[in-house]
């Protein structure tokens, strides 16, 4: 009674802590608005209208915050484990690179139904699951701390994607004249993800559905199963768990491959819901950002929904202010660092009063 008393006050603090860095970041970058001599009702205006002023602008938003609610949720189960993924972007550009090249040459558009984007979506989760497998392969065995290698494998992931859209042998357009750009070729209709409402005009599309089973899955696997249990006993205590009989190492690769799977999958939303073709900076940064969105959750995954969102809509009204406000969209990075450093310092603070010290 007592422990479920703590855990609940503890959660409650924690939703708190992550409102107040919410709150004092946007008030930051407020002032930041003014100091550069922008009318805040200017900015503010060319924000709304970014994020939630039309139709468009809605559904733009909610696409974007999926892939980061993915790369969120999949931070938010591999720490369950005590497992810091902060290899979002590498996953996303491996699902990227799958889901384009299964969309292009797999021969899926002459499947029936709707296996022709299916089928490129699960060759995405895969890709970032083996990404995110080996760093999991890397700690298990090794030792390799996965802070590191997930993170540096997001670089290598990166230039991955520049090589397959500069050289014609793998997946760059062919080259009719110079100005061809060194992209993929659109993908196909029939493996683009489909429109909810059908209406162009209001580009929702399949991901939503998709992404939000799975966070009612995760959450569910999080705080209803074994597995989950094990998970935590895992990221407490590996010692004690590993007496108790829970297999650490297959614990391990499992919550990395599905953390880097949420990430690949991620990537076949951007690829195959909104950006058709893959391009040198395809992953823009969403694998960074959703990291953030799984520390502003504070381990729930309703946490994640909600971060996603609310970074969904700050990337559409940034993007709008620098064009509409000549507002500098870096704004919004700075937005997000400011949460980042408030998170941090208040989790320091807190572990600091737990110990007494």
């Amino acid at each position: 009674m007592a422990l479920n008393l703590w855990q609940r006050m503890r959660a409650q603090t924690a939703i708190w802590i992550s409102l107040a860095a919410v709150l004092f970041a946007v008030f930051v970058g407020l002032a930041l608005v003014a100091s550069m001599g922008v009318p805040l009702s200017d900015a503010i205006a060319a924000f709304a209208d970014g994020a939630w002023g039309s139709p468009y602008a809605i559904a733009a938003s909610i696409n974007r915050a999926l892939a980061l609610g993915l790369v969120g949720t999949g931070f938010v189960l591999a720490n369950r484990a005590n497992l810091t993924n902060v290899g979002g972007e590498g996953q996303i550009a491996l699902g990227g690179i799958a889901a384009t090249a299964m969309s292009l040459y797999g021969g899926v558009s002459h499947l029936p139904g709707p296996l022709p984007f299916i089928v490129p979506m699960i060759a995405a989760a895969l890709a970032g699951g083996v990404w995110g497998g080996i760093a999991g392969v890397l700690k298990a065995k090794v030792g390799t701390n996965e802070v590191i290698s997930t993170l540096l494998m997001s670089f290598i992931a990166i230039w991955l994607v520049y090589w397959c859209v500069q050289s014609e042998a793998l997946l760059r357009q062919p080259m009719n004249n110079t100005a061809t750009l060194p992209e993929s070729l659109e993908i196909p209709d029939v493996t683009k993800l489909p429109l909810l409402t059908g209406d162009p005009g209001m580009p929702l599309h399949w991901g939503l559905p998709i992404a939000l089973v799975l966070a009612v899955i995760v959450a569910i696997v999080l705080d209803k199963t074994v597995f989950g249990l094990r998970l935590r006993a895992v990221g407490l205590n590996p010692t004690a768990a590993r007496r108790a009989g829970i297999a650490i190492v297959p614990s391990i690769l499992l919550v990395l491959f599905l953390a880097g799977a949420l990430g690949g999958l991620a990537g076949s939303f951007m690829l195959q819901g909104e950006q058709y073709s893959l391009k040198a900076r395809f992953s823009s940064g969403y694998g960074f950002d959703g990291l953030v969105v799984g520390l502003l959750a504070r381990g729930s995954v309703p946490g994640v929904i909600a971060s996603a969102l609310l970074f969904g809509f700050l990337r559409s009204g940034g993007i709008n202010m620098e064009l509409a406000a000549n507002i500098p969209s870096a704004i919004v990075m700075v937005i997000q660092g400011i949460i980042i450093l408030t998170l941090a310092g208040a989790a320091f603070w807190m572990e600091r009063k737990r110990v007494g010290k």
